[in-house]
């Protein structure tokens, strides 16, 4: 099993009330906690070594009156796919 260290330097979030930010991010660090501990390191970090500079999560929609959990969920998920 290989070990990585995940430091996300900046998260940018359009359309979203500032309120949430802290909501918001602690999700994406829980949601992308369980996602690598339940299905592992995504291939192309494993034959990758060093930083990524850049990764675009891409668009999801948001249903309307959502709360930060479930936000923050759905931006792991789309980072994480990016990696896969």
């Amino acid at each position: 099993m290989r070990n990585i260290e995940l430091h996300i330097e900046e998260l940018v979030l359009h359309g979203f009330d500032s309120g949430d930010h802290y909501r918001i991010g602690a999700a994406v660090e829980a949601e992308l906690a369980r996602l690598f501990a339940e299905q592992g390191v995504p291939p192309s970090l494993m034959t990758q070594s060093g930083d990524v500079a850049h990764l675009d999560g891409g668009t999801f929609d948001v249903a309307p009156g959502s709360r930060g959990e479930a936000i923050g969920a759905q931006v792991a998920q789309a980072l994480y796919g990016g990696w896969n």
